[in-house]
């Protein structure tokens, strides 16, 4: 048996994954970021213990633990040099959860775990080079090339939020500006839509924010499908964005697959066919064909099982 640990922007999720890559208990919490990280890192211990205890399981019954965390990580050392998601930088992943956990640990970016995931038992099974983009608080995405997880020379590869697709554009939290990870993720899904609401101040779009206070990806999708036309407008420019780094992607590495995944991928072919038709418009070759685009199978439990799946695939433990 093993555990697989997310840890992502809002929430950290924790699960114990049997031989046969079913989740057998699962547990999750609110990251609450601005923390230190050491208390995140005590509350993924305790949720460690608790995946066990609802299975009614023993740490020595565990092969090995993996985690996989928003941002640029250091394998070998176990950990992250920097992510700016979570505010983190040169954090003793590893060394500081084995002083509670004292177990065989890997890392990865969450994206590549995802990635992984995906390509062990859901959508990509079967391919031999896919890549996964996960739509959330950020834009993630994880490379799968001949079997294993492509990080880089300095494992600091599948950046892919932070390929430029507006010159001068909106500043992004990396400190670069027009990053597609400021145009695709959920956030900047947000952002629009308060920009478009302030601009329509009559529509449901606006009539929405006003009676539930907050926008986020259910709802604006649910105002959508009201065939609201500001909401349809805002969709049509976020089908846009997302297209557009799917474009880049398969310019570069024309892999056999691009899975679409995070928490907005459970929209399925309302948000799938409309990228796909501004991706069929914008790619470089057409005369070849293209990779298939497809919906995560294993929404946010994709992540979860690619990290308890680590070894043997790209990291490396930190005894």
């Amino acid at each position: 048996m093993r555990i697989g640990v997310d840890i992502g922007g809002t929430k950290v999720s924790c699960a114990l994954v049997g031989e046969d890559k079913t989740i057998l208990s699962k547990v999750s919490f609110d990251t609450r970021g601005g923390r230190p990280y050491s208390e995140v890192l005590r509350d993924v211990a305790d949720s460690i213990y608790s995946v066990l205890d609802l299975a009614g399981i023993g740490l020595e019954e565990v092969e090995a633990i993996g985690l996989g965390c928003p941002g640029i990580l250091d394998q070998q050392k176990g950990e992250v040099i920097y992510s700016n998601n979570i505010a983190w930088e040169n954090v003793p992943l590893v060394k500081t959860l084995q002083t509670y956990v004292p177990k065989e640990i890997y890392v990865d970016n969450d994206a590549n775990c995802a990635a992984l995931g995906e390509y062990l038992c859901g959508a990509s099974q079967g391919t031999n080079s896919s890549v996964t983009v996960t739509l959330g608080t950020g834009v993630g995405g994880g490379i799968i090339l001949g079997g294993r997880i492509h990080s880089g020379f300095n494992s600091a590869a599948n950046a892919v939020g932070h390929m430029v697709v507006v010159s001068r554009g909106v500043p992004c939290t990396c400190g670069r500006q027009g990053c597609w990870e400021s145009y695709a993720s959920i956030t900047a899904l947000i952002r629009m839509a308060e920009e478009i609401a302030a601009q329509f101040p009559d529509s449901l779009l606006a009539e929405v924010k006003r009676r539930s206070g907050h926008f986020n990806g259910r709802n604006i999708f649910d105002t959508a499908r009201q065939h609201d036309e500001a909401a349809l407008k805002l969709l049509d420019r976020y089908y846009f964005y997302v297209s557009e780094g799917i474009i880049d992607i398969i310019n570069v590495f024309q892999p056999e697959m691009i899975v679409i995944g995070g928490g907005i991928s459970s929209e399925g072919d309302y948000l799938l066919q409309p990228i796909l038709a501004h991706v069929n418009k914008g790619v470089y070759c057409k005369q070849v064909p293209l990779p298939q685009l497809t919906i995560a199978k294993l929404n946010n439990d994709a992540g979860l099982l690619g990290a308890a799946y680590l070894k043997g695939y790209q990291a490396t433990a930190v005894k």
